[in-house]
């Protein structure tokens, strides 16, 4: 097992969920607006939905390199590909990050309900793993299913605790975001130099 890779691929995932986008946001604007507990629920219902993605590459992903082992490079330059797409679409987005969007309250449950389909009906999030994932495999002799399964439960458990991390300073993350015009260019060119990073990666490790 490569520790190295796992802890690579948990700093990754990390720098991507402190990343601006409409899930964190999302979260951030309902706790601000609501309170930590409507926060935390959207956010238990975000992660729960990576199951269903972690589980269809697992599965998926594993059958399609086990027939062909010259697919694990085709998956790696589209990984990479895909990395420097999304880099190029946060280079064309606008530098402010808009906390003002009012959201209608709801109940625990049914904001868990809506971050849970907010994640499962998103193709992106299963595009995205089958770019991510075959780039940090760290094991020759585990089977690929436990790999992505492994790299799935870590993904899910670093976004979690970020996620948490943001709810429960929403109020200061908020305050900041409104006052500082310049945090949101900082966080927009940080997290293309997070894509351009994780591209170079993919296309280095063998």
């Amino acid at each position: 097992m490569n520790t190295e890779v796992l802890i690579s691929f948990t700093i990754a995932t990390a720098t991507l969920a402190l990343s601006p986008g409409p899930d964190n946001i999302f979260v951030l604007i309902q706790s601000i607006t609501y309170g930590k507990k409507q926060g935390m629920a959207i956010v238990c219902g975000l992660i729960s939905g990576c199951i269903i993605h972690t589980t269809l590459v697992a599965f998926g992903l594993s059958t399609f390199i086990k027939s062909n082992s010259e697919l694990l490079f085709v998956l790696k330059l589209f990984g990479a590909g895909y990395m420097l797409f999304l880099a190029y679409n946060v280079f064309k987005s606008v530098d402010v990050i808009n906390t003002n969007t009012q959201t209608e309250s709801k109940s625990l449950l049914a904001l868990f309900k809506q971050g849970f389909i907010m994640n499962v009906i998103n193709p992106k999030v299963s595009i995205f793993f089958m770019a991510f994932f075959p780039a940090f495999l760290f094991s020759e002799t585990h089977s690929l299913v436990i790999q992505f399964y492994a790299l799935g439960f870590l993904f899910m458990t670093t976004s979690f605790l970020i996620f948490s991390m943001l709810v429960f300073f929403s109020s200061s993350v908020g305050s900041v975001l409104r006052s500082n015009k310049r945090f949101g260019a900082v966080l927009k060119w940080a997290q293309i130099i997070v894509f351009l990073g994780i591209a170079i990666f993919i296309i280095a490790t063998n």
